[in-house]
């Protein structure tokens, strides 16, 4: 199979047929209208995602030799060989007066394309991104395993970057990250920040986690739990005192706790039941919903605090995992909130739409009864979310 990155030009070029492809003024443009991610193709102009929605750029079609000479620009000779061996690389790259960003080069129909996702300069608050507060609280909380999960482009890196934020301006704290690649970029505040990159400061996730726990730390950043052996140092490291951060990509609460479980087999269910019940602090969801008011989107959160009560219901292999009962009634005193609460407020707020809310919501003809006054009155879980206060 031909390499993409030896792509030679289909025609002879000349000076009237077309202007050059120029990746930089299309960074500059992505900046500038605030989009996520850029997704450049064979046969398709560069393609902006603003708020969600997918925008093409009024530019030329790409041709396969774009492509190959942009990878030769922008990746390391370890990165063209990765590709070159694996049909795909991930890494992130900085360009001089415009920003940071995250790349992901693949194969497709034989020609090489990129995704490449925007990282701000500087990470943003928790109040600044519109998270609940309980996030907050769920950020200094003194050790425990805490997940923030969401399908792809939900928010969890940029929501794990302000929790990290958050840590660095109030504790005095050695914070180690392992993440391929580092997105954001930490300058130490109170906290002493070590960021390694999966590739460039070690050879595995696997290879830094076992090690990890030699590096004196208190808090534990993992990109990302990929398979058993994370997974067991991250419980491992949760249950001996540490905090622990990364993420799944699952849709809920109860869908990540069932992720966990599933990874082992059926005769260590007791044992892993009972660590993660002990490790676990919180579960942070997360799903971009559109807003309404003005350009953008905000986040709908579901969040559930690892209580008595929830450790009892994953101890217990008998019982049936009922999140959604858990998160209502911690909802008052623990902060607890689920996906359609969260929706709720945003709707009663005016910042999203009911269609948006419907689409979004983990119930929708629950949510539609409750948008209708049609709910039991010894029901007070919500009450906190209907309250049109703004953002």
């Amino acid at each position: 199979m031909a390499n993409p990155l030896t792509a030679e030009p289909t025609s002879p070029p000349t000076a009237a047929a077309r202007p050059p492809f120029n990746f930089k003024a299309i960074l500059q443009q992505m900046v500038q209208v605030s989009a996520s991610d850029l997704h450049l193709k064979v046969g398709r102009p560069p393609t902006l995602r603003v708020h969600g929605e997918l925008s093409p750029l009024p530019l030329p079609a790409l041709r396969p030799e774009d492509l190959s000479t942009l990878a030769k620009e922008i990746m390391s000779p370890k990165q063209v060989k990765e590709f070159t061996e694996f049909r795909e690389a991930d890494f992130a790259t900085g360009v001089p007066g415009i920003g940071r960003f995250r790349v992901n080069a693949y194969q497709q129909r034989g020609t090489i394309a990129f995704a490449i996702r925007t990282i701000p300069h500087q990470a943003r608050s928790v109040r600044d991104l519109h998270l609940p507060p309980v996030v907050e609280d769920i950020a200094l909380m003194p050790r425990g395993l805490v997940l923030v999960t969401g399908v792809t482009g939900s928010g969890k890196s940029t929501t794990l970057a302000s929790i990290i934020q958050l840590i660095n301006e109030r504790r005095y704290a050695n914070v180690i990250t392992i993440e391929d690649p580092i997105e954001f970029l930490h300058r130490d505040l109170k906290c002493h920040i070590n960021q390694r990159e999966v590739g460039t400061d070690t050879g595995s996730f696997g290879q830094a986690l076992r090690r990890v726990l030699r590096q004196d730390p208190d808090v534990v950043l993992i990109g990302e739990i990929r398979d058993l052996d994370t997974l067991d140092t991250a419980l491992k490291a949760a249950d001996t005192g540490h905090l622990v951060f990364s993420t799944l990509h699952t849709t809920d609460a109860t869908q990540t706790i069932n992720r966990i479980l599933s990874f082992y087999p059926p005769h260590q269910q007791n044992e892993v039941r009972y660590a993660l019940s002990s490790a676990l602090a919180a579960v942070v969801s997360m799903r971009l919903v559109p807003r309404s008011d003005r350009p953008g989107r905000v986040p709908a959160c579901e969040v559930l605090i690892n209580t008595a009560a929830v450790r009892e219901q994953i101890r217990d292999v008998n019982k049936t995992l009922n999140i959604p009962d858990l998160i209502r009634e911690g909802t008052v005193q623990y902060g607890m909130q689920s996906f359609d609460q969260s929706l709720m407020a945003w709707y009663s707020q005016g910042v999203i739409s009911y269609d948006s809310a419907l689409f979004h919501a983990s119930n929708p003809s629950e949510f539609a009864l409750r948008v209708q006054g049609v709910a039991a009155s010894s029901d007070t879980s919500w009450d906190g979310f209907q309250k049109p206060t703004a953002p």
